[in-house]
């Protein structure tokens, strides 16, 4: 009975002191709340501040509504067309194909963008959006066209195909110099298989180095947006507020493979001259320096035990002459900083890449730098790749015997336009690269037709398909 008036009195006891305590948070509530009323009294005149603000009528507004890209959307989106990439995936064999038959290489389409750049069929994309593929085709205004690819150019991945028809609406080319960052720009492409999709955003940075080029001589100098291009959009049309073309939507920066703020083109100034060359040689017609530029910063200015102790690091540092080359025969040194080349300002390696990629074999440079604290210039002739000045021509060989064309890459002999012959026998499939036949490196075309008519026997064949994998082959010449 005891314990029971206890728990009694204890639970009406917590009752009252929880009420006191409501009671007293309640009043310094309603106190606070009177405090920041403020009621001014008579005795105390005050004015109330009204702040001095000048509302801006609708057609003054900056915003992004006031910003209409329809004019550039409807002017480009004509010129941009659908792109398939047709390859064969590995051979791939279940239970079922062991004891039914069946099974092998599987078709595998990947899809891209590209841009018509003239009326007569020629259409600019991507080397990364057709280099697996042993079979293109563009489609556009609902037809479907099988393509010619006329040639490519893995140093500022752009490749240039060729379509049988006539009167098609021609892109207008811009100018990528001119382009300020902050200007918008308008991306036109075919993102996740979406046909003619239109994104808007601004310029973020020009000359942009990114490290996603993978060749001998790279050409980086990339145009940088926040206009969101996802998988699908590579080789699509970057135009500015006008439709007018300022670059080639090539590449993302994401940790998740799709658009993240990032994205990057190749200025159309780039592009013209690799587009042209294409055309006209087969392949591009690059300027060789002879050696390598490196950032001119305050780590690199130690590194060369130059004055680090500077306001502005201006210019590129020369990291690597070649024994035998352009630089070498101008006079260049390690840790000279170039600074200008025919009056254009140098001051980073893309700006310097950029520089020489309007360049031909042959052209002659003038080339301002520094060296030891004092300022010189130098006249620099430019190679091709063979060390000399002239332009290179694209050689391609034909045999009826073997049934195909060749032609001479950096690791072998590539195959294509397979027809009726021993290739077609062997199942070779386009694109594919022979690199060893019996133990022997192969890098002459004529040498793999010598080959093909003059030998009998067992033939061991490596090479690499167009997926980029090496393929062993082994079968009986008769």
């Amino acid at each position: 009975m005891n314990m029971l008036r206890t728990i009694v009195v204890g639970f009406i006891a917590g009752l009252a002191g929880a009420y006191t305590l409501f009671s007293y948070q309640e009043e310094k509530i309603s106190r606070q709340q009177r405090e920041d009323s403020f009621q001014v009294s008579d005795h105390q005149p005050t004015e109330v501040y009204q702040p001095n603000i000048t509302e801006s009528s609708p057609t003054e507004s900056t915003t992004t509504d006031a910003i209409d890209f329809s004019l550039a959307a409807g002017k480009a989106t004509p010129s941009v067309v659908y792109i398939n990439s047709i390859s064969q995936g590995n051979p791939s064999y279940s239970a079922w194909d062991l004891i039914f038959g069946g099974g092998g290489s599987q078709t595998q389409v990947s899809s891209g963008s590209g841009v018509i750049f003239s009326a007569d069929g020629y259409i600019v994309t991507n080397n990364h959006v057709i280099e697996s593929a042993e079979k293109i085709q563009v489609l556009y205004n609902k037809k479907s066209y099988d393509a010619e690819l006329i040639g490519t150019d893995p140093s500022s991945d752009l490749a240039v195909l060729k379509i049988k028809e006539t009167n098609l609406p021609a892109i207008t080319i811009g100018n990528s110099k001119t382009l300020a960052v902050g200007e918008w720009v308008v991306a036109v492409g075919n993102p996740f298989s979406l046909s003619s999709t239109v994104t808007a955003g601004i310029v973020s940075a020009k000359g942009r180095k990114i490290n996603v080029v993978d060749a001998r001589f790279p050409i980086e100098s990339f145009i940088q947006t926040d206009a969101a291009i996802n998988p699908g959009n590579s080789g699509g049309a970057l135009v500015n507020k006008n439709g007018d073309l300022v670059g080639i939507n090539t590449a993302i920066l994401s940790r998740t493979g799709s658009y993240t703020g990032y994205a990057f083109a190749v200025p159309v100034d780039i592009a013209k001259k690799v587009v042209d060359d294409l055309i006209k040689h087969g392949v591009p017609q690059k300027a060789i320096f002879g050696g390598s530029v490196i950032e001119y910063d305050y780590q690199n200015a130690q590194k060369y035990d130059l004055d680090s102790d500077v306001k502005e690091f201006k210019g590129v540092l020369v990291g690597k002459v070649d024994r035998s080359g352009a630089a070498n025969d101008a006079g260049l040194q390690e840790g000279d900083i170039i600074t200008k080349i025919n009056n254009v300002e140098i001051n980073s390696e893309s700006a310097f890449e950029e520089e020489l990629s309007y360049r031909y074999p042959g052209d002659k440079i003038n080339i301002s730098f520094i060296r030891n604290g004092k300022a010189s210039t130098t006249n620099l002739t430019l190679l091709n790749k063979n060390g000399d000045t002239n332009l290179v021509k694209r050689k391609i060989y034909s045999d009826a015997s073997i049934g195909a064309s060749l032609e001479a890459v950096d690791y072998g002999v590539k195959i294509f336009k397979i027809k009726d012959g021993v290739f077609k026998q062997l199942a070779l499939q386009e694109n594919f690269t022979i690199v060893y036949i019996n133990r022997q490196r192969v890098k002459d075309p004529q040498d793999v037709i010598e080959f093909f008519s003059k030998y009998k026997g067992r033939v061991y064949m490596v090479g690499i398909n167009s997926a980029k994998q090496e393929v062993p082959f082994s079968f009986y010449l008769k």
